[in-house]
Parts: C-alpha cells; sequence; structure tokens
C-alpha cells in the first residue's frame, strides 16, 4: 500500500531543473532510499515531499492528502530532518528534547513518558545534562533524529543524516532507522553512502534531477546488462589511461588496486585489454566476472547517462 504518492512534479531554480518530472510511490513501512551524488536534487525533492518547498508543477499525496494544499493536516504524522538539524547548542540534551516536544503541543507529563522511549533506542540518556553543542556529530545526529519523534510519527524524511559522521556513528544510526522500521514507521532517506542504499528496501538513483533507475537492491544489480569484469594489473593508473585513452574502454572504472568495467561480451572484452596492455608491457595478473555491487551499477549507470 502506498503511503506516498508523487505525480509528475517539477521544480527549478532559475535556469537549474533541481527536479524534473518525477512520478513514484513509497510504500508503507518500507525504508525508500534517494542516492545520488551532490547537485542530483535530493535535498530538493525532500523539501517537497515535507511541503516545505511548492513544485512548479504536480503533486504530492500522503495518503489521500495533497500536501502542498493541506500542509498542516499532514504535520502530526510527520517528522523532517534537514541535514543541519536546528538543535540549539546552549541548551542540554533532554532541555532539547522538551523544547521540541512543547513545540508540538505534547504536555510535560507526555514528553517524560515519550523521552524514555527516545533514550532507550538513542543511547543518549547518560549524556542528558550535557549541552547539544558539546556533542559529537554522531550523537548530534541521533538528538536530532530523537528531537523528530517526539511526536510519535509515522512518517520520517531524512536528508542525508549521516553525511560526515564517523563509520560507527553510521551503523548505530542505521540500527535506530531498523528498529523503528520494525515498528511499522515508513522512512525516506537520502544519501551519497551507496553502501546505505544496500540497506534499503527500495533506492532509486538521482542525478540531473531525475530518477535514473529505482528498485530493491537485487532488482537493480539483477537489470545490469552485460557482466561486470574486474581486472588486476601491475600498474592500474598506467592501465586505466591506455584503455580510456583507446576510446574502446571509457566506462572502465578504478577501484582500489583494480579496474573494473561492464561488457555485454566478456571473453571478447577480455581478450581486447591482455592484448591492448601487453603490447604496453603491462603486467596482467587476473581478469574475471565479479559480482556486481550497487556502487558498481550506480557508477556504469551515470556513466552511460552522461554519455548520451
Amino acid at each position: 500500500m502506498s503511503l506516498i504518492t508523487v505525480n509528475n512534479i517539477s521544480k527549478r531554480f532559475g535556469d537549474i531543473a533541481a527536479v524534473s518530472s518525477l512520478s513514484f510511490d513509497v510504500r508503507e513501512g518500507e525504508i525508500f532510499g534517494i542516492v545520488g551524488p551532490d547537485g542530483a536534487g535530493k535535498s530538493t525533492l525532500i523539501r517537497i515531499l515535507a511541503s516545505i518547498i511548492v513544485p512548479q508543477e504536480g503533486s504530492v499525496f500522503i495518503g489521500d492528502t495533497d500536501v502542498h494544499r493541506n500542509r498542516f493536516l499532514i504535520k502530526e504524522n510527520l517528522a523532517y530532518m534537514p541535514q543541519r538539524f536546528g538543535l540549539y547548542e546552549d541548551l542540554t540534551v533532554e532541555e532539547n528534547i522538551h523544547f521540541f516536544g512543547r513545540l508540538f503541543g505534547i504536555s510535560n507529563r507526555e514528553i517524560e513518558k515519550r523521552k524514555k522511549r527516545l533514550y532507550e533506542f538513542s543511547r543518549l540518556e547518560p549524556f542528558k545534562d550535557r549541552l547539544a553543542g558539546k556533542l559529537s556529530g554522531g550523537m548530534k545526529q541521533k538528538l536530532g533524529l530523537a528531537c523528530s519523534l517526539i511526536h510519535s510519527p509515522g512518517l520520517i524524511l531524512l536528508d542525508e543524516p549521516t553525511n560526515g559522521v564517523d563509520p560507527v556513528s553510521r551503523r548505530e544510526f542505521w540500527k535506530i532507522l531498523y528498529d523503528l522500521l520494525a515498528e511499522g514507521v515508513t522512512i525516506v532517506v537520502s544519501t551519497a553512502y551507496l553502501d546505505e542504499a544496500e540497506r534499503c528496501t527500495r533506492v532509486a538513483l538521482m542525478h540531473g534531477g531525475k530518477f535514473l533507475t529505482l528498485g530493491t537492491p537485487a532488482e537493480i544489480k539483477n537489470g545490469m546488462k552485460g557482466s561486470l569484469l574486474e581486472i588486476s594489473s601491475s600498474d592500474v593508473w598506467k592501465a586505466e589511461k591506455i584503455l580510456r585513452d583507446s576510446g574502446g574502454f571509457r566506462n572502465v572504472i578504478r577501484e582500489g588496486n583494480s579496474l573494473k568495467m561492464f561488457t555485454n561480451d566478456p571473453a571478447k572484452s577480455g581478450a581486447a585489454v591482455k592484448k591492448m596492455l601487453s603490447s604496453k608491457k603491462i603486467k596482467i595478473n587476473s581478469i574475471d566476472k565479479k559480482v556486481p555491487t550497487l556502487e558498481n551499477c550506480f557508477v556504469e549507470i551515470i556513466s552511460r547517462e552522461d554519455a548520451v
């Protein structure tokens, strides 16, 4: 069942199409990921869903409610957390939670009840008397989420919540999201981290204001045309330049100490790579077919789009 229905929305800022004729749905009880590089339009899209920005075309429905015609009807069941959540750094953790609770019209007694649950999943209780400005980046994000959830919403919109956060805090943050998902909360999250895309129920790759692909991580990987070759050689930098300059392997991507590329004919492409690199005195250690990651797929999809 769809909780969010987006119909042909567009938003321009001058000559820039931040969002271009997008239509999609978000199903109840899923984590829907919006993944893409900086400037793809992710933040604009999240703000449109939150009714902060009004699209120039199209509509957004949460349930049966048109969010841009009935903004206040959706607020009680919606939480929006921007990239830089507006915490009050001169207030303590507990004071911030209490303040945001009062903003939502929640009584002091009810805030005390809900605060216990928020402390449980965020693990912030030992730091409840610490000023928000003295928290680490990861703890600030968890406090921001706790403040967003004080009114117990059924839908959470998160705009790159783990941007700049250390890996351990990122894992802890996603553990919280999975706990919320288990409780039936629907989550829409934008991110530039492709490993986080793997954790989503469904994910959309956004580029230039459009979705280039949308589906479960498995559907996207299984739907890629061709096979992924991994090339290991004695000089990965020189090998990359030779293959790119040849004109026949422009989609080759350097990843660590190897090169990767999609090809419709692995045997033919492997032989051509061997011949080309060997002629330049570069030793081939191995050429193997690999199961693509979501990152491999997204890099290839964007490369194909930019080549058009």
